[in-house]
């Protein structure tokens, strides 16, 4: 386990938002078909959107549609115009006669738009998020772009539609764009067609979906096709970046067939998409098409510091996790991204291994726990929210896939996999929520997991424990003394892993109470280390203090967590020679990178260390390198790197150095590229530092 900080928790921020709950709906759609005539140059489109749909009550004569940014222009069916009214956010539309429940039927809206430019702060989003269907020009970074983005609710600024999650529907998207351009979307490709100066895209996605997952992107694309199985995998991408695609999405397939396995349904849709856009971090997960940051694609030198398998598994297991089953309203919002988070972390621990997957699992719980003291608490799952965008969080993220691992740990293994393969196939294609998830563990595996779903989905927050362990030695036993300090109370099983000379062995204790509880648990000998939470699976804050002899103990012979919190504890300890020989031996990066930290040495050792086979040790160096300041060596470890991170962790350190001679450097460093301009960004860090002497 990494070292977690024991602080005051923060206050839950709840007061004053509104409640809000799924919205309810006198109809289903069924199908729509959107026609749209895309214009680069003017920035405008003009669509037709034909809606199949259901009434769900008797004598349904009016169709309220969510439609922002366009103008309509008019509404007909089969028998000619029909009345219509468009105010803001809302079009309503009068229908010919009264409709019975579950009768078939269809309407065509008319729009246009031009320069639509929606405020993302209005929804929550971040400033430059451009939400709905936008036109991006032609820069020295990317080509003439067209694209949409639907999250959360962007689909009703380029098409009329129930714009809600909890309402499913089969769709066609047949986009005229000019005739050097690409269109990728939802579904099949049934076919172009070439008209003058245009070509016409007709895609067909016949499994139903939510509107946000709708989507379309066009320009200049480039497909790079991955060959290796009959699922269509493509990656779509500037001309420039054709070379480096497959280095970017190369483990698709791979990633695709594992979660197959761990979910034991088939991969749902007709075709697997990705497809690079400007102006976003991360990734969208639109139904068979994920659009992502074109900043994914990197060079073989930043592959090192920022490898993409992790957004290529996120976004993966979305087409399960948020498109094959989606959350009912933005309350859900944990069973789309919680589990889509846990997939990384399940991906790394199969491609990388045991410690890679803890150090991800561990990565995860920090972040969350950073968001519960510096922001606030609340429930997973939430009721209490102004903005959809508000429930996509590090609750939502990192502390959900937190709580599926503590959930697995719970259910065991097989009965877990059990459970999400009978919601997956129970649910495909519909909406759920939390509840359904509770009925599927029942139904599959007879588990009753109520408690488990109050406590840590339902309640805010997380233990902090207080531990310390006695030696007994009449009574040849350990005693273990536990406090939860927190408010309120989580009740939950933890291992307890006892070492002595002859072996380990692992006892299960419950805890059940706020106040001081006391665990004896018998051990032939005197122990050399005692862990509590043996195999690191509870979300939790720990205070355990622990002599020196055995966090050295612990510091060698535990597994990578264990190694890295005993590294960290020990700093100042003047345990200075079992550090060097954990920075230099230790197997994993992790924990040598740790120990680095930790030390305090001469710039020799730091030195040796600055020339570790992994960056993320190096970097630690490099920062340790910075109080002796010697620029000379630094500058010329800027120039021998071959990672971008060490070497913007070598500028800032130069920053430091009070050398004005370096000056020179620093401002090459900053013309350099490099993902995320890190070199810029470190270099106008240390030209601020010199400068400002």
């Amino acid at each position: 386990m990494i070292r977690l900080c024991l602080l005051l928790a923060a206050s839950v921020v709840l007061v004053g938002q509104p409640r809000q709950f799924e919205r309810g709906r006198d109809y289903d759609v069924q199908h729509y078909r959107i026609e749209l005539r895309l214009d680069e140059k003017t920035h405008s489109f003009q669509g037709r959107t034909t809606i199949t749909l259901q009434p769900l009550k008797d004598a349904f004569t009016r169709c309220e549609l969510d439609a922002e940014s366009f103008t309509v222009v008019g509404v007909d069916d089969d028998q000619g115009p029909l009345h219509f009214e468009q105010q803001p956010g809302k079009l309503a539309v009068s229908l010919r006669r009264p409709h019975s429940y579950r009768e078939t039927l269809s309407f065509t809206v008319a729009y246009e738009a031009q320069h639509v430019n929606v405020d993302p702060e209005k929804y929550g989003m971040q400033k430059g998020y451009d939400l709905g269907l936008s036109f991006k020009d032609a820069t020295p970074e990317h080509p003439a772009v067209i694209n949409t983005l639907s999250f959360p609710e962007g689909a009703r600024h380029w098409f009329p539609s129930n714009d809600q999650p909890n309402d499913k529907a089969t769709a066609e998207i047949i986009a005229t764009v000019r005739d050097d351009f690409q269109v990728i979307s939802n579904g099949r490709l049934v076919g172009t067609t070439r008209s003058g100066r245009t070509r016409t895209f007709h895609w067909s996605q016949e499994k139903p979906h939510s509107t946000y997952l709708f989507v379309l992107v066009a320009g200049p694309y480039v497909r790079v096709a991955d060959s290796g199985g009959p699922l269509p995998v493509n990656y779509w991408v500037y001309p420039n970046d054709e070379q480096a695609a497959t280095r970017s999405f190369g483990h698709t397939r791979e990633i695709i067939q594992f979660f197959e396995r761990e979910y034991g349904v088939p991969f749902p849709w007709a075709k697997y998409d990705q497809v690079t856009i400007p102006g976003i971090g991360g990734g969208a997960e639109s139904t068979s098409a994920t659009v992502v940051a074109d900043g994914t694609i990197h060079n073989e030198k930043a592959d090192k510091d920022y490898p993409s398998h992790w957004l290529v598994a996120h976004e993966a297991a979305h087409q399960w996790w948020g498109d094959l089953v989606t959350m009912r309203g933005w309350s859900e919002t944990w069973i789309n991204e919680s589990f889509a988070t846990y997939g990384e972390y399940l991906y790394s621990k199969h491609s990388l291994g045991e410690d890679e997957g803890a150090l991800n699992l561990a990565l995860k719980r920090k972040r969350y726990l950073e968001e519960a003291h510096a922001k606030y608490q609340r429930p997973i799952v939430s009721h209490q929210w102004a903005m959809p965008n508000q429930n996509f969080d590090r609750h939502t993220y990192e502390k959900g896939a937190a709580v599926l691992h503590m959930l697995r740990w719970t259910m065991g293994d097989r009965d877990f996999q059990r459970a999400i393969t009978h919601f997956l196939k129970q649910h495909s294609f519909q909406p759920v929520d939390t509840h359904d998830l509770l009925i599927a563990i029942r139904e599959s595996t007879g588990q009753v997991l109520d408690s488990f779903f109050e406590q840590w989905l339902y309640q805010a927050g997380h233990p902090v424990f207080e531990v310390r362990w006695d030696w007994l030695e009449a009574e040849q036993a350990v005693q273990l003394t536990v406090v939860q300090k927190q408010t309120p109370l989580f009740e939950t099983p933890v291992d307890i892993g006892i070492t002595t000379d002859s072996g380990k062995r692992v006892e299960r204790v419950l805890i059940a109470k706020r106040e001081r509880q006391v665990f004896r648990i018998a051990s032939g000998s005197k122990p050399r280390l005692v862990r509590f939470d043996e195999g690191n699976h509870l979300l939790m804050e720990l205070e355990f203090p622990k002599e020196r002899d055995e966090l050295e103990f612990q510091l060698v012979h535990d597994d990578a967590m264990g190694r890295m919190w005993a590294a960290a504890q020990l700093k100042g300890r003047g345990a200075e020679g079992a550090l060097q020989r954990s920075a230099v031996q230790d197997p994993f990066w992790a924990v040598r990178r740790e120990a680095v930290q930790a030390l305090v040495a001469d710039a020799a050792f730091f030195t040796d260390r600055a020339t570790d086979p992994r960056p993320e040790v190096r970097a630690a160096a490099i920062r340790k390198l910075a109080a002796f300041h010697d620029c000379a060596y630094l500058a010329g470890r800027f120039r021998a790197e071959d990672s971008y991170a060490v070497q913007a962790e070598a500028l800032r350190a130069i920053g430091g150095c009070g050398d004005r001679t370096q000056i020179p450097l620093l401002r090459e460093a900053a013309a350099m590229p490099s993902p995320a301009h890190v070199l810029k960004r470190a270099a106008e860090s240390a030209l601020a530092a010199l400068e400002g002497r």
